[in-house]
């Protein structure tokens, strides 16, 4: 196994959850939260707490930069039948990333002091995977 600097992150996006994943040019960050739902099933007599695992809560954030170029993310928040993911750690790993159809939100911030700056953030809209599984 190899370490790899975040520089090389890559967001593939698309507008509708049935086009194409294009390169979201741009962004400079992402992150993914794949936490399960945690039941406490605790009785009478246990020693501690117990806990069965229920299914994962698949959500996550994308951040960049506003480029005239590239509407994809707000295109994609407005997309009625959600959009499709693939988020890589590395191009330089291209067979390692989680992928999955998404619904999206965006949003822009714009500050006198600083470069104009998009975020969004997603939650799965079905089955996510990952690669290697």
């Amino acid at each position: 196994m190899s370490r790899y600097h975040g520089g090389k992150g890559v967001v593939y996006l698309s507008t509708t959850g049935t086009g194409a994943a294009i390169a979201a040019i741009s962004l400079s960050q992402w992150s993914l939260d794949r936490a399960t739902d945690k039941v406490d099933v605790t009785a009478f007599g246990d020693t501690n707490k117990q806990y069965v695992q229920g299914l994962p809560d698949i959500k996550g954030s994308l951040a960049g930069w506003f480029d005239s170029a590239d509407d994809a993310l707000f295109d994609g928040a407005d997309s009625s039948d959600g959009v499709k993911l693939y988020l890589y750690p590395s191009s330089l790993a291209p067979t390692i990333y989680h992928y999955g159809p998404a619904w999206l939100d965006a949003s822009i911030e714009v500050d006198v002091k600083g470069a104009i700056g998009v975020k969004g953030s997603f939650v799965a809209a079905g089955s996510w995977g990952r690669k290697p599984a």
